[in-house]
């Protein structure tokens, strides 16, 4: 008996999970339709079975702004819910609702979150978030913070959520990924397109160490609009925002007002006081936003709970011989570029001995040459 319960429940669930994602297919409706619906008729199996008579009950409750609805009760009968899903399946596209233990755990809790998510990849139960997002016109400075902290994030057991945008993002999951540890990049359109189109190979990897998510169904692109819609569900799925890098104008800081309204915690991370990059960071910093300059600045505000999050793999820290050969080199080196020829006053080893180093040092992925035979660490 109790087996056979289950199984309706189930099956309702799927039905209840193809008719949001339905209602989401039609243009013009969007997430805050759907939280309507679902408020006025109790469930999308209700609202679908709805017919345009209903239209009426709506003006007597004195709800304004409804011309959306007749557009729904027309489009729907075209539609095929379970063919239409069906159909995302078959490209890997899956959905999500926030009754379900896999949806974001954080997002489920803030009271705008979609009633329904698609996504691409997997989605463990229970996982926690910490956000990191910047400009798009980051400086090596910042992509190595970004790279850095991102790894120290996942190493805590953290999942690192942002925007796959260019910048500040990318340095962000690509760090994630590089101490083996989990991502999720929510996208501002449908996830059949991924934007910019340079990162879709980063976008896989992603998928195979977390996942995509967007509250768009396949086949809506990503408009000015939704992209400041889809920050506050970076800033809702995690604990706090880390903001490396953003201009005095930056689209990041959209995400940190989110942040505030959530009753998240947002951190800076300082940077240049010459680089323009980093007057909004240091905006944040002035009007009381942490200060980051490792990663325990962020767990001590941080909830003492231990996240189910672990990174899938640990790297072996043991150093060779090898590693120590050059190390009065990476002694003057930090994520302040230096000139080569401020280095050669800064070590004892010959020139020819400093530049090999380089060279050496280079290869071995621990520093970067910056244009201007400039160097900074790399931090991962």
């Amino acid at each position: 008996m109790s087996r056979t319960l289950s199984r309706v429940k189930a099956m309702d669930l799927i039905l209840e999970k193809c008719l949001r994602a339905a209602i989401l297919s039609i243009p013009g409706i969007g997430s805050g339709h759907l939280r309507q619906l679902l408020a006025f008729y109790g469930s999308a199996e209700n609202a679908w079975e709805a017919d345009i008579e209903s239209y009426s009950q709506w003006e007597k409750a004195g709800l304004k702004h409804i011309s959306w609805l007749l557009e729904f009760f027309k489009a729907k009968e075209k539609i095929d819910p379970i063919k239409l899903n069906k159909s995302w399946e078959k490209e890997g596209i899956f959905t999500v609702i926030p009754e379900e233990e896999h949806y974001p755990k954080l997002l489920a809790e803030c009271s705008d979150a979609p009633q329904l998510l698609f996504f691409k990849g997997e989605l463990e139960p229970g996982l926690e978030g910490l956000a990191m997002v910047g400009t798009r016109k980051a400086t090596a400075y910042g992509k190595a913070a970004a790279s850095f902290l991102a790894g120290e994030i996942v190493e805590k057991g953290y999942v690192v959520v942002s925007g796959l945008a260019r910048g500040i993002d990318t340095a962000a999951h690509k760090g994630a990924l590089a101490a083996r540890g989990k991502t999720w990049a929510f996208l501002a359109g449908g996830l059949d397109k991924v934007y910019p189109p340079e990162n879709r190979e980063l976008a896989k990897e992603i998928m195979a160490a977390g996942a995509l998510i967007s509250e768009y169904p396949p086949g809506k692109p990503a408009s000015p609009g939704s992209f400041p819609a889809r920050n506050r569900l970076i800033s809702g799925s995690s604990w706090g925002v880390v903001i490396v890098e953003a201009a005095q104008k930056s689209g990041s800081l959209i995400t940190a007002d989110f942040a505030l309204e959530q009753g998240r915690e947002v951190f800076a991370v300082p940077g240049p006081i010459f680089s323009e990059q980093s007057r909004g960071t240091h905006r944040l910093i002035k009007m009381g936003a942490k200060l980051v300059t490792e990663i325990e600045d962020i767990i001590c505000e941080l909830p003492q709970s231990k996240p189910t999050c672990l990174p899938n793999t640990k790297f072996n820290q043991t150093r060779s011989p090898d590693d120590y050969r050059y190390q009065e080199i990476l002694d003057c080196l930090s994520d302040v570029p230096v000139h080569i020829d401020r280095l050669a006053l800064m070590c004892s080893l010959p020139v020819h001995e400093l530049t090999l180093g380089l060279l050496e040092l280079q290869l071995a992925d621990k520093i970067i040459q910056l244009p201007g035979q400039r160097y900074v660490l790399k931090r991962l």
